[in-house]
This record gives structure tokens, C-alpha cells and sequence, in this order.
């Protein structure tokens, strides 16, 4: 008889965005002394019972080329750079990360970092830069942002951007021995134009595309994916395919980190403008003009909510048939998907669970503790189903000759 194989299932550590609660310390308070930011998300953070935290870092509001008013999540800045992050800093952030028992998993600048005005650009990249060396300081072993895109190009023009802009930072990253992880986000509502793909890093195909010039200059192991399976869900695609793919091209290695963040799609948005979304009489444009009111520049944003609404997981309805038609996210395959197809090291990979439900983004800390608590959960616990059924269907089934039952969720059939 087989010897039997013991019943090991292994678990994702589990942690928050900080942009889930942009004020949680007061502007008043955090702008004369920032890091109050960073110290009160952890003990936050520690309240919800997460592991890590990943920890936003944006352009002061009051420095930004993008108004608040024009953005449809605002970016939150609790790592503030507006003065240098020294050693004194750092070891301040270290003894509250040391006192919470939570760890910083990344920090995250999602900017365009391939801007068409090259002194916005260079601004932004620099900035990029000084997210790096405070990773450096604190020990932290990946960034994470997009790509970008230069508007005035075509998507073969914005490669060549790409080699010749993009790839420096990605030695940056290389000389300070951390990681640069890419967020896959189309970013469809950052501009007024008819452009959808505005950050070029925004699926597989293109993935290996840039991690193969990447790899050309010696910076392919920088090179690495933040996937969110929100972003799959509002281009058609699921988790399961898009691993599958990977797998198939021999890159299963290139995602690295993970947002756990939902999307669902509204049939009646998709009958009325297909997936494109909205194109016209958003009301980012008047006259014919774009409008110089900043907070019309929002509307530019109905080329996605016109069809589609982020999800906190565990807050939309358990809807099979929505996930066969990948209108929603399927949490337990995404869960299954990554141990069976993907290559990296599940125990110190978290699941970073990203707030953008617009009905729930709500900015009382009493009041979003039990909304975050009940997602963390939620996602915690369907990572533990997921472990288990690997562990036993690749494991334990397996060593004593015991066949799986059924068929399951297939790549390439939604």
C-alpha cells in the first residue's frame, strides 16, 4: 500500500493597502509631523488582525499635476516625501512596524511614469526613485507602480518609451537590490482621449513583451507583476486563463505580488457601450473642448463605471453564473489558480486586500474597521479552503493512488 502523505496545507499571509483609509490621521496633524501616517495605519493594521501592510506613497495633494477632484480613487500619501526619508525616519517607522508585529510588505506609487511632458515625467520618475531608496531604508524588498504611457504615441512607439525611459528605473531597482512590481490596471479613465490602455503593462502577452527588454538589459529579474484580478475582470479575462498562459509561454514566474480586489460587471453597462465603455457625452469634454474644470475630468472615468464596479472581497453575492462569464471574481479558483499554475513561494507571497467599493469607502476609521475586518476574513478563509484542496487533491490523494473527482474549472473555456 502507498505510505500516505501528511495533510499540509499552507497558508498566504493576508494584508491591507493603506489607501483603504486615506485620512486616517488627520492632514493637520501628519503634514507638520508624516510619519504619525505611517505609525497609526500600522497599529490600524494590527487591529484588523493582518500580517503586512502594503503602504501607499503618492505626490502631496498639494504638489500633484492631478487634482483629488479629478481622480477616481484619490491616492493616499501615508509615506509623505516631501522631505528626505533619512535613517531617523526609518527607525522610526521600524520600531512601530517592530511594536505592531506587522510587517511592510511594498510600497506602492501608482503614477505614469512614462508622462508625454518630459519634466512631469522626470518628476514622477524621480519621485519613483525616492520610493526605492525609503524601500532600501526599511528593509522592504519590492516597489510597486505602474508602467504608465506616453499619450502622444502608438502602443509600439510607448515600447521604445519603455526601453529607453522605463528600463533605467528598473536598473535603479537592480543597483538597490529590490523588485519592481507592475500593476496590470488599463487606467481606462486617466485621460480625456479615446485611449483605454493607458498603462502599457496591462496583460500577459504585453507583460512578456517588456520583461522581454527587460531581460535584454539585464533587468529581467526586476521585472515582475503585481496582479490584480479586478483589472482581468473589466477586459473579459479571468484569473485561471490568464495563469494558464503564463504557464503555457513559460513565465508562470513573473507575477510576484497580489491585490485581491474585485470587479463586477453590469450586463446592462456592457449591452449598452461593450466593453470599451462610455466613449461619448461623459462630460469630460464640453463644447467639444476638454473641460478645464478638474472634477469634470472625472467623468473621463464612466469609460469604465459605465460597465463596471470595484468589489471588496466578500462584499458581492456568490454568483456561479457570473464567474463562468467572468462578470465577478471567483475567489476560490483564483486561489487555486495560483498554487496549481504559477511559480512562487506561497507562504511569503500576501494577498493584499485593495478597498475601491465605492459604497463602502467609507473615511471613519469606527465605521470601516468591521467592513475591512469582514474582507480580510473572508479572504483569509477562502485562501485556507483553497489550501486545503490542494493539499489534498496534488498531495494527499496522489501519494495513496487516489483520483480527484470531477472535472473543474478549465483555462480557456469561460
Amino acid at each position: 500500500m502507498s505510505k500516505a502523505a501528511p495533510f499540509e496545507p499552507v497558508f498566504m499571509p493576508v494584508g491591507v493597502l493603506t489607501a483603504a483609509l486615506q485620512e486616517l490621521t488627520p492632514r493637520e496633524k501628519r503634514d507638520s509631523d508624516p510619519d504619525l501616517a505611517i505609525e497609526e495605519w500600522l497599529d490600524f493594521a494590527s487591529e484588523l488582525s493582518v500580517d503586512c501592510i502594503e503602504l501607499s506613497a503618492a505626490v502631496h495633494p498639494d504638489l500633484a499635476d492631478i487634482p483629488p477632484e479629478a481622480m477616481l480613487d484619490p491616492v493616499a500619501n501615508t509615506l509623505d516625501l516631501r522631505q528626505p526619508f533619512d535613517q531617523n525616519r526609518a527607525n522610526r517607522v521600524q520600531a512601530a512596524v517592530d511594536s505592531s508585529g506587522v510587517y511592510i510588505a511594498d510600497i506602492a506609487y501608482f503614477d505614469n511614469l512614462l508622462h508625454d511632458d518630459p519634466a512631469i515625467r522626470r518628476e514622477k520618475q524621480d519621485f519613483m526613485l525616492r520610493v526605492m531608496d525609503t524601500a532600501v531604508l526599511l528593509g522592504v524588498p519590492a516597489v510597486a507602480g505602474f508602467v504608465g504611457r506616453d499619450q502622444s504615441k502608438s502602443m509600439d512607439q510607448n515600447l521604445i518609451e519603455y526601453e529607453d525611459s522605463f528600463v533605467p528605473l528598473l536598473q535603479a531597482a537592480k543597483d538597490r537590490g529590490i523588485v519592481y512590481r507592475v500593476e496590470q490596471c488599463p487606467m481606462p479613465g486617466w485621460t480625456p482621449s479615446d485611449n483605454y490602455h493607458n498603462n502599457i503593462g496591462y496583460t500577459p502577452a504585453m507583460w512578456i513583451a517588456l520583461h522581454r527588454i527587460a531581460e535584454k538589459h539585464g533587468v529581467g529579474d526586476q521585472f515582475r507583476i503585481h496582479y490584480d484580478p479586478s483589472h482581468s475582470v473589466l477586459m473579459g479575462q479571468d484569473t485561471r486563463s490568464m495563469f494558464q498562459y503564463l504557464a503555457d509561454e513559460g513565465y508562470g514566474f513573473l507575477v510576484d505580488g497580489l491585490h485581491v480586489k474585485g470587479q463586477v460587471i453590469d450586463s446592462r453597462g456592457v449591452s449598452a457601450w461593450g466593453y470599451g465603455g462610455q466613449t461619448v457625452q461623459r462630460g469630460d469634454w464640453i463644447d467639444g473642448e476638454i473641460s478645464s474644470n478638474p472634477a469634470d475630468l472625472a467623468n473621463a472615468w464612466l469609460i469604465q463605471t459605465a460597465l463596471a464596479e470595484h468589489e471588496l472581497p466578500g462584499t458581492a453575492r456568490h454568483d456561479p453564473l457570473a464567474y463562468l462569464q467572468n462578470r465577478t471574481v471567483d475567489w476560490l479558483d483564483h486561489q487555486l489558480a495560483l498554487r496549481e499554475l504559477l511559480e512562487f513561494d506561497v507562504a511569503k507571497t500576501p494577498l493584499i486586500v485593495e478597498h475601491e467599493y465605492p459604497a463602502a469607502r467609507v473615511q471613519d476609521k469606527d465605521n470601516l474597521a468591521p467592513i475591512l475586518a469582514g474582507s480580510i476574513a473572508y479572504t483569509r478563509y477562502i485562501d485556507q479552503a483553497a489550501a486545503a484542496m490542494y493539499a489534498l487533491q496534488h498531495q494527499v490523494l496522489p501519494a495513496q493512488g487516489i483520483a480527484v473527482q470531477g472535472v473543474g474549472r478549465e483555462a480557456y473555456r469561460s
